[in-house]
């Protein structure tokens, strides 16, 4: 902000007093445009009320409105099927309509109006947006009303970028340039037309940037207009457009921060005007700000949230990166009162306190690898696989001094049995009849040395081995205090199991099997496991003994305050831990210079590929590093004591334009800080903000610098306004094919293809217009990896869903002929269903790129090795066959599907798997676990320790890159 004349100048320094023999000379009084402030107004500020412009500027404002909306509307039904993130976002939707719980690291605004467009359109919730390439016609899904929303706020921004450069003192044809900088912006365009979070998070950061552009304009003419109905109406829209913004996403803080450093440069000037801001207006001044600017957009934000927890009151995918007390204010998972105390012979279930609580679980099928036996996994839903029976080491005994067997020998005691803390207890699975397990053997997916295996072992009747039993360990600092801190307490105490024969502690991790176990989280024993990761708490509890008298507990309810901690804190975590690269993320440092964009959709020999106007985009980095220069010259020249900021001109410039940059920094250096997947439309705020810098200083020079004759003719305004909205409607038009997935020919693509890392792909598209016109729909060859080619009678074999690495996924033809019954499968929890299908091949290919998609050769490769650290990124590609096992011949050369960013609620909790099969390497085959099967083959049960009942593993060689 401009400092007033009554107080110390910014830039220049103090003149040395006259000496006293020398008198004092009066000044010349100044001209009337040159007189000094008196108070803190700012010298060379005029109203730019935007609500008194001339009616000729409105005209003009609808003008460029109703020409964004044909640009941005135009074929909006193009295409017909689900393009990029609409995997996620429309997705939401159908999930905030079957109030289904999901987990999203963004905040829920501008998914709320999606679906609630949505809604209104007939929308039920039933599509599930599933895979890229996905059609919305055949459903009857209204796509179109759902795009509709953030077209709307792609069409607002035109507005709003004209009325934010005339609040900042910008002439009609500047503000004009200025939308139609927006209005011819490919990337913004590609955004605006689909269902997508970036349009909304535009015009939110934009109507922000309006509003303290206006209240910024009424602070700085003084105190005639402090605490006018003008002055509060902008600073209220300020803090409702931060409350919007932050509530879209999280980017929103970086618009928070841009005006709490100008709110602060504003209170330190309001702070040195001590002749007219007498403390208790200060006081006021601050307050107003706090009021408006931290409680509105909280409030606002909090407010969102308590819809969005109105909306979703049914378990969904996403609830299992929640605790358990949130879990329980869900419909259908909250829980009766349970009995307190725990006992020998309760029916438990046990969960983990880490990794969004998981049930220690079993199913009957058997380890592919290992000791083979019974497997032993973390499952997130609730299910009969859950249930064990808590046993002493040994049976009880009768009044004769007798052991009764049986697993109803603890149900009628004389005494309560409790499980105090250093117990040594069996856990006998009733659904299989085993007990827990373990051995000194390796796990089959964490094979490290202090990771043992853990399995189910026994069978009805059998007496176990010493490798049953473990240790109850309560930890204290971790349970409530009082009994729980002294013996087993349902819910309340938390507890570790060490094994007795090897003394490692029950351990579970954020690594998920393989499909043979459903992709179920990896259970192991572990001797140096962190703390978190070995906790355990009892959740539901059973006793004969344990009557309706018994003292009950429950999860306490977080209430809406606890809830909505929680969901921050989840959500931070989980935006944090999206570090897997993907095959169109780009690092901040490309971005400014529009090195590579996004492949969004490819089907049909159409693409679209976000990519942002050069002509525009160049000019705003450019227009940027000019003020970067002229900061610097200013301040060596303060330095050297010249006397710049005493002219008008120069102080405006300074800080109109520095604001608009700092906007800029702010939206875009913090980025660096972030190891988390970043793409290009992450620049997209920083964009809007160095647009208004561009046209700042087209406006200084053409209209306000005076001396260089442009000021004078305001045809060059005009003129060049004109000529660079010319140039960038051509760079526009060159590209639009991309933006709209219209029709394209390889050699018009080829022309405008300046560099090779707009690495769309040409070859895509035809050799001619007229071919598009016989061109026959042909089956979609763009997938993601979470669902299988629904093209019949071929069927893809699913990958995994969990995010493991994906060397290839084979070709499978159905089987057409009539199969024979098959026998009732084992009841597995959450195992996919079986289906016939064959292998027709499987290949691996291993390519080198760079950093922004350059495809490396052997030599390149070789130099950089021992240098830089190689990432893995896996891209599948898929042969169709017919029924017949003929390959059906796929477009030449078409592009590289185009693969949605993986999203925790999609990818499911845990979707890291630390072993991938090699490509020759067949797939074990989990066995159906038979009763008594492996024990008979011993009759006395030894210690793992001699490990007669393991199987060696083979160790197989997998190249690292």
């Amino acid at each position: 902000m401009a400092r007033s004349s009554s107080s110390k100048p910014p830039a220049g320094r103090a003149s040395p007093a006259p000496p006293p023999s020398q008198p004092i000379v009066a000044p010349k009084p100044k001209s009337k445009g040159a007189k000094r402030k008196s108070d803190y107004s700012s010298e060379g500020v005029e109203d730019n009320d935007v609500f008194l412009l001339p009616g000729s500027d409105y005209q003009v404002l609808l003008g460029i409105t109703i020409l964004g909306a044909l640009v941005r509307l135009f074929r909006i039904y193009q295409p017909t099927s689900v393009v990029f993130d609409e995997v996620h976002f429309g997705g939401f939707a159908s999930k905030y309509i079957k109030g289904k719980f999901f987990m999203d690291v963004h905040p829920p605004l501008a998914k709320l109006l999606i679906t609630l467009f949505g809604w209104l359109a007939g929308f039920n919730g039933d599509f599930d947006f599933k895979e890229i390439g996905k059609d919305y016609i055949e459903p009857g899904v209204p796509y179109v009303a759902m795009r509709l929303f953030p077209a709307i706020c792609g069409i607002l921004l035109v507005p709003t970028m004209f009325l934010t450069l005339k609040a900042a003192g910008c002439r009609t044809f500047t503000a004009a340039l200025g939308a139609g900088c927006i209005i011819f912006e490919n990337g913004l365009l590609t955004q605006a037309r689909l269902i997508l979070l970036d349009s909304p998070l535009m015009i939110a950061t934009a109507f922000t940037a309006l509003a303290f552009t206006s209240f910024t304009n009424q602070h700085e003419l003084g105190p005639s207009k402090a605490f006018d109905p003008s002055w509060w109406f902008w600073l209220v829209m300020t803090g409702l457009g931060l409350g919007m913004t932050v509530s879209i996403k999280w980017v929103g803080l970086f618009t928070i921060a841009w005006v709490g450093c100008l709110t602060l440069v504003q209170l330190w000037v309001l702070w040195g005007d001590y002749k007219n801001v007498t403390i208790r207006i200060f006081t006021k001044h601050f307050m107003a700000r706090v009021f408006c600017l931290i409680i509105i957009p909280l409030t606002f934000y909090m407010g969102m949230f308590a819809i969005h927890f109105l909306c979703l009151q049914n378990p969904g995918e996403g609830d299992g990166f929640m605790s358990s007390e949130f879990q329980s204010t869900l419909n259908s998972k909250g829980m009766q009162d349970v009995p307190a105390d725990v006992l020998m012979g309760s029916r438990v279930t046990i969960r983990h306190v880490n990794t969004q609580g998981g049930y220690l679980h079993s199913h009957p099928l058997m380890y592919p690898t290992g000791s083979k036996q019974q497997q032993i996994t973390l499952y997130p839903h609730k299910d009969e696989n859950n249930i064990w029976l808590l046993e002493n080491q040994t049976q009880p005994l009768d009044i004769h001094g007798e052991p009764i067997n049986g697993t109803a020998a603890w149900n009628n005691l004389p005494e309560l049995p409790y499980i105090e803390n250093g117990a040594i207890i069996r856990l006998y699975h009733q659904p299989t009849h085993r007990r827990l397990h373990s051995h000194d053997v390796r796990p089959p997916i964490t094979e490290a040395d202090w990771q043992n295996e853990v399995s189910a072992y026994g069978y009805e009747g059998f007496d176990g081995d010493a490798n049953d039993f473990f240790k109850v360990e309560i930890v204290k600092k971790k349970s409530k205090s009082g009994v729980a801190q002294e013996r087993l307490r349902t819910i309340d105490t938390k507890f570790r199991l060490v094994h007795i024969m090897t003394g490692c502690v029950l351990f579970s991790h954020k690594v998920k099997l393989p499909e043979w176990a459903s992709e179920q989280q990896e259970v192991t024993c572990a001797k140096g496991g962190t703390l978190p990761n070995s906790l355990w708490y009892i959740e539901s509890n059973e006793h004969p003994q344990l009557g309706d008298d018994a003292e009950k507990v429950n999860y306490a309810n977080p209430g809406f305050f606890g809830k909505f901690w929680e969901l921050q804190v989840v959500m931070w975590k989980t935006n944090a831990g999206l570090t897997d690269s993907h095959a169109w993320d780009s690092r901040p440092p490309s971005w400014p210079i529009l090195r590579r964009g996004i492949n969004f959709w490819g089907k049909e020999h159409r693409q679209i590929y976000l990519i942002g106007n050069p002509i525009i985009w160049w000019s705003a980095t450019a227009a940027v590093v000019i003020y970067v220069l002229f900061k610097g010259l200013a301040v060596l020249r303060w330095q050297r004591s010249c006397n710049d900021y005493s002219n008008v001109i120069f102080k405006r410039f300074d800080y109109e334009i520095g604001t608009s940059v700092l906007g800029w920094a702010l939206h875009y250096f913090p980025f660096y800080l972030m190891q988390r997947q970043l793409f290009l439309h992450h620049y997209f705020p920083a964009l809007y903000f160095a647009i208004i810098a561009f046209c700042q200083i087209y406006d200084f020079v053409t209209a306000r610098i005076p001396g260089i004759g442009l000021r004078e003719n305001p045809v060059f305004n005009k003129l060049g306004a004109v000529g660079f909205l010319a140039l960038s409607i051509v760079a526009f038009g060159l590209l639009s094919p991309l933006a709209y997935g219209n029709p394209w020919t390889k050699a018009e693509c080829k022309r405008v293809k300046l560099f090779n890392t707009w690495d769309w792909d040409c070859n895509t598209f035809l050799d001619s217009y007229d071919a598009y016109s016989g061109l026959t729909s042909a089956p979609s060859i763009s997938q993601t990896p979470q669902q299988s080619i629904k093209t019949q009678p071929v069927q893809q074999v699913n990958p995994p869903v969990g995010g493991a690495p994906q060397a290839q996924v084979p070709i499978v033809e159905q089987n057409q002929q009539q199969q024979p019954p098959a026998e009732e499968q084992p009841a597995v929890s959450g195992a996919p269903p079986p289906a016939g299908q064959r292998i027709l091949s499987r290949e691996e290919r291993i390519e080198y790129r760079d950093q922004d998609g350059n495809l490396l050769n052997e030599e390149q490769v070789k130099a950089l090795q021992g240098k830089v650290e190689f990432k893995t990124r896996y891209e599948t590609r898929t042969r169709v066959v017919d029924a017949d096992g003929n390959e059906i011949a796929s477009p030449e050369s078409v592009a590289p599907p185009p693969v949605a960013p993986p999203h925790p609620d999609v990818e499911g909790v845990d979707r890291e798997t630390s072993k991938s099969l090699v490509p020759d390497e067949p797939l074990p085959v989990a066995e159906k676990s038979v009763e008594g099967e492996k024990e008979a083959e011993e009759k006395v049960a030894k210690p793992a320790r001699e490990n007669t009942e393991a199987t060696a593993k083979q160790e197989e060689p997998v190249a690292a890159i």
